[in-house]
């Protein structure tokens, strides 16, 4: 699935619950599949790079925004498979007030295990759009392998007069592992990704960031 114009399998046509939106946006696992070979060969830093760009597409859509998610209770639970690995993806809506609290994890077939949680504090009101911040924490799991991630995602419907409002990001993640990896990832509104790990620094680019094969 590329990473850009996810939002017609975000929000499919028969419609979606948010917590049904976010199950899918998580859909991208193909990213975390490759992590235990990589540390298998003792590249640690590149498979924190891969854990660090699945939580930023993952908290993530760009594309048009096709119709509101429809509203779940607290204490619902949506879970689905991503297609594309077989990981087990769930979300959960812990909380509405006062702020939306939103928990989640994802299964590997392997057993690794991506656990994370948002809060969406509000809608702020700018000339590029309506914003949803939401500080963000995340950790990954495999084996004896873990990392840690926290920082604050911006999603942001881009208004437009003729109605084709779309939805995109921006924001930053700082991550380090249980190998004295540290690094920090920033993300723009027009999908580009600069990412720096023990100060080796890479730049993606989300329409043309490809998804990697499992092992």
């Amino acid at each position: 699935m590329n990473s850009t114009e996810t939002t017609r399998y975000e929000l499919p046509p028969e419609g979606t619950s948010l917590l049904g939106y976010i199950v899918r946006r998580m859909h991208k696992t193909a990213w975390l599949a490759p992590v235990p070979e990589l540390l298998s060969h003792g590249q640690s830093a590149k498979a924190l790079e891969h854990v660090a760009i699945y939580a930023a597409i993952s908290a993530t859509s760009y594309g048009r925004a096709h119709y509101q998610p429809s509203f779940d209770a607290t204490g619902d639970s949506v879970s689905e498979a991503d297609p594309a690995t077989s990981a087990q993806v769930t979300a959960r809506l812990d909380s509405r007030s006062p702020h939306y609290h939103i928990s989640y994890d994802v299964i590997m077939p392997n057993g690794d295990t991506f656990k994370g949680s948002e809060e969406i504090t509000g809608t702020t009101v700018g000339l590029r759009g309506l914003g949803m911040p939401a500080p963000s924490r995340f950790t990954f799991t495999s084996g004896d392998y873990t990392a840690d991630l926290t920082g604050i995602i911006t999603s942001e419907l881009a208004l437009s007069f003729i109605g084709r409002t779309r939805i995109r990001a921006y924001g930053s993640l700082n991550f380090k592992d249980n190998l004295d990896n540290t690094g920090r990832l920033e993300l723009k509104r027009d999908g580009s990704l600069i990412i720096k790990i023990n100060d080796q620094e890479s730049k993606f680019s989300l329409m043309d960031l490809p998804v990697p094969q499992s092992a």
